[in-house]
């Protein structure tokens, strides 16, 4: 399970949103082996007068929050966050300067998934890569 959350300048960021969307998509599928039909993106728009960051940033600084079970390698994240610069980069054009990714993880149990606590779900598509 991963849920992904996506802030940016509202002027720079929808019109964006879709082709992000399938980059990060794709980038969490080859990477964390996510199943196709997992995907949970939701994106905040910001205007800007709500959005203060560095001066060295372009209108396009994009933030990437990552949540998602615990349980991948370090190895596994790394070639995430790796993917995630270069692909965003080729594919969407915002620059890993103007690119911040977290991840956030946290034990199963601590999911509430379909009426069940995530460490109870029957899940198709494994957590320990």
């Amino acid at each position: 399970m991963a849920q992904i959350k996506i802030y940016g300048l509202k002027a720079a960021l929808n019109p964006i949103k879709k082709s992000l969307s399938e980059v990060i998509h794709d980038c969490m599928v080859q990477s964390l082996k996510l199943p196709v039909d997992k995907k949970f993106h939701r994106y905040f728009p910001i205007d800007k007068e709500d959005f203060y960051f560095p001066n060295d940033k372009s209108e396009s600084y994009t933030i990437v929050e990552i949540s998602m079970f615990q349980g991948r390698t370090v190895e596994a994240k790394k070639q995430l966050i790796t993917q995630l610069f270069q692909t965003i980069k080729s594919e969407v054009g915002i620059s890993p300067e103007d690119l911040e990714i977290t991840i956030f993880e946290t034990p199963m149990y601590h999911w509430g998934i379909r009426g069940l606590p995530g460490d109870e779900l029957k899940l198709n598509y494994v957590v320990d890569v």
